[in-house]
């Protein structure tokens, strides 16, 4: 086996993740009714087959409100959990451990697929049988010009929200997850608690840091009691806000101690999502410096996200001690062998990918060592003959 650190394991709580690898979550906006389906387990499943430590589930809805889109994947009831279980058992059958991202887009609900353009759902755009419906957030501010201006949650209505998150974390259990991650980030609801550009409320849950995170915290106390204590639990923030007025690296860091009060195991460390773009460097690894002093101020692992393109640079984000997971998206769904391969450059070593083609890989390899690189144009190159 590789000796890459990259390829260390990490036992959190009563879990071992066998490498550092993540699959992030990534919304694929191809659910009916917030149901998992052939496509998910084939996405999703993919990744286990390539390698991965830990495939995290797209953001999912703790309520149908609290979607992204039409699309999203849903945790709203339990006619919901066989479908995830059934993704969950083929993660875990190829070698990596399942996780779950629990979700509730607040002002950011009922916005268009990706494809469709960028923005909220009208009467004007919606698809036939996807009519818009209501937001909700922690003030009523629209997110972004154009954008519905959301019902403030009263305070009775923070509890509902909460006991719903409570409850999908319930269903991630009876569907086997072995992490629980509570997305508080990119401008979604909690972030939207957690943000200065979105929080504008006079009572408790708003004014100082303090009240900001108070709602944010709450969520997390509920999950943390509703999950069992030797499965891990964690939360994704943005580090920082797209603009500089927004939150700071230094509100998050105060936010991660008080996660890992509170019983969190690692903080997905992301960022924007609120304040009108990216107004901050940005280049391959732009993230990993807010990991590294996230991890070094609150003394709590990490997890790093943001280009991390290349098996190298993912392993000197382990190596140099920046974060204790990287987590992958894009690049993986451009490669979704990415572990198998990051295991092989750094190490020579095949036992990531499946025993299925993992010899055969590395008989063509030595094969090709012999041959060379193909030179073109010519599609035939015979420069070896048999004795």
């Amino acid at each position: 086996m590789t000796s890459a650190a990259l390829f260390t394991p990490l036992t959190l709580r009563g879990r071992t993740l066998p490498n550092r690898l993540v699959v992030a979550p990534m919304c694929q906006y191809t659910s009916t009714d917030g149901f998992v389906g052939d496509y998910h387990l084939v996405h999703l499943g993919r990744y286990a087959l390539g390698g991965f430590g830990l495939v995290v589930v797209e953001a999912t809805g703790v309520t149908p409100e609290g979607r992204i889109s039409h699309g999203d994947t849903g945790l709203w009831s339990d006619d919901h959990v066989p479908g995830m279980a059934r993704i969950v058992d083929f993660l875990h059958e190829h070698g990596s451990l399942a996780g779950i991202q629990l979700a509730h887009a607040g002002a950011k609900a009922s916005s268009k697929r990706p494809w469709d353009g960028e923005g909220p759902v009208t009467t004007e755009n919606a698809h036939p049988g996807e009519e818009p419906w209501p937001t909700v957030s922690a003030s009523a501010l629209p997110v972004a010009p154009g954008w519905p201006t959301p019902h403030a949650l009263t305070v009775d209505e923070l509890a509902e929200v909460r006991e719903a998150f409570v409850a999908a974390t319930r269903r991630s259990l009876a569907a086997g997850f072995d992490v629980v991650e509570v997305h508080a980030a990119h401008g979604y609801l909690l972030n939207q608690f957690l943000s200065p550009l979105t929080n504008r409320r006079t009572d408790g849950y708003g004014g100082s840091r303090g009240g900001r995170m108070r709602f944010p915290l709450e969520v997390v106390d509920a999950v943390r009691a509703a999950w069992p204590e030797d499965r891990p639990l964690f939360v994704r923030v943005s580090s920082v806000d797209g603009t500089s007025d927004g939150v700071t690296l230094e509100d998050t860091v105060a936010f991660a101690r008080e996660l890992k009060a509170r019983g969190v195991d690692a903080i997905d460390t992301s960022g924007g999502g609120l304040g009108g773009g990216w107004h901050h460097p940005i280049g391959y690894g732009y993230q990993v410096p807010h990991a590294a002093q996230i991890r070094a101020e609150a003394d709590i692992p990490t997890m790093a996200v943001g280009l991390i393109v290349d098996a190298r640079q993912a392993e000197a984000v382990v190596a140099s001690g920046a974060a204790d997971l990287v987590a992958i998206a894009r690049e993986a769904q451009d490669d979704p062998n990415f572990a198998a391969r990051a295991a092989r450059e750094l190490s020579g070593s095949y036992e990531v990918y499946p025993i299925q083609s993992s010899a055969r890989l590395a008989s063509r390899d030595r094969l090709l060592g012999r041959l060379g690189p193909w030179t073109g144009p010519d599609p035939v190159q015979v420069v070896e003959r048999p004795a």
